[in-house]
């Protein structure tokens, strides 16, 4: 299964947004991997890798393809695109964690 989501984090795929989308896919009994949407299969990386992640340099406004296969595919990509549609740093200011 997969989806495409526009990135909203100001950050981007950086530091903190990068870190929480990694969390949150560990959490889970699937395999996710996150490319950039206009990459094709090429361009997906494994999203429980910190390095692979930030590494991709997606900002803020971007839209990416988050592919999942497992068990728990379905719920693994709800979470990612909830978490990557929201903005984590306001989020946080409100007490709260986009997860």
């Amino acid at each position: 299964m997969e989806r495409t989501v526009t990135v909203v984090p100001e950050a981007g795929l950086h530091a903190r947004p990068a870190s929480k989308l990694v969390q949150t896919v560990n959490r889970f009994d699937a395999d996710v991997s996150i490319g950039r949407a206009d990459d094709g299969d090429e361009g997906l990386v494994r999203a429980d890798s910190m390095l692979s992640v930030s590494g991709l340099n997606v900002g803020h406004g971007e839209s990416v393809r988050v592919v999942a296969e497992g068990d728990e595919a379905e719920a693994a990509l709800d979470a990612v695109c909830d978490l990557l549609s929201t903005a984590v740093e306001q989020n946080e200011a409100d007490g709260g964690e986009a997860e």
